[in-house]
């Protein structure tokens, strides 16, 4: 279990420090539907990033079902061509540094009910590219890994729930202590989206690095 942890790391720190959706849940526990959309913004963020990295470990486990060396082969070559769309995609938000415009449908939070709010938690994780490569990649660590059914298990929920934790943060501290928070996080707000593209640069270029690394270390 401890390699693969220590694979699954960084790639859950990478998903959690990614600001777009730390953004988005401070604008919806902010907006007028408050609590609920943020609640379930949540809901959808924690359900998108365990849902996804559950099937990839699944899929990715059949590489590991035979004792030969193409399984392993496979496997680390799959992680390389991971790795390196990363690195590319790092390329492209850094190249995008400096457009600060938020997206349009971050500026129609504030009519978002729970339950669309859920939905846009769903497609953050598990569609938008930036945090789907990072899931396949968490996905493959573990279906790949030595480990048991059990073992795959608590390696997706230890992942999910350490890549979801900046938006449970947010939401539940919320929850709790509304008014001390409020300007807070307001500030936080405008910083992450000054610098999102600069900060996901970052982010994307280490894990890209992290993964083609093991890759190659499999060969």
């Amino acid at each position: 279990m401890g390699p693969v942890l220590g694979e699954l790391l960084p790639l859950a720190v990478g998903v959690a420090i990614s600001p777009i959706p730390v953004v988005a849940a401070i604008l919806m526990i902010l907006s007028k539907h408050g609590g609920g959309a943020g609640g379930g913004f949540a809901v959808g963020w924690v359900v998108g990033i365990g849902g996804v990295t559950a099937a990839v470990t699944a899929l990715s486990g059949l590489l590991g079902n035979t004792g030969g060396r193409e399984p392993s082969t496979a496997a680390a070559w799959i992680k390389i061509v991971l790795g390196v769309l990363l690195v590319a995609l790092a390329v492209a938000q850094w190249r995008g540094r400096a457009d600060t415009t938020p997206p349009g449908w971050m500026r129609a939070i504030d009519q978002l009910t729970a339950t669309k709010a859920a939905g846009l938690g769903v497609l953050l994780s598990a569609v938008n590219p930036k945090n789907l490569l990072l899931c396949l990649s968490a996905g493959v660590a573990v279906g790949t890994g030595d480990l048991g059914a059990s073992g795959k298990v608590g390696a997706v929920l230890v992942f999910t729930a350490i890549a979801a934790a900046s938006v449970l943060v947010v939401v539940l501290g919320y929850a709790i202590a509304a008014d001390r928070l409020r300007g807070t996080l307001d500030s936080a707000r405008i910083w992450l989206q000054d610098n999102n593209h600069a900060v996901m640069a970052v982010v994307l270029l280490v894990m890209g690095a992290v993964v083609a690394g093991k890759g190659i270390a499999g060969l």
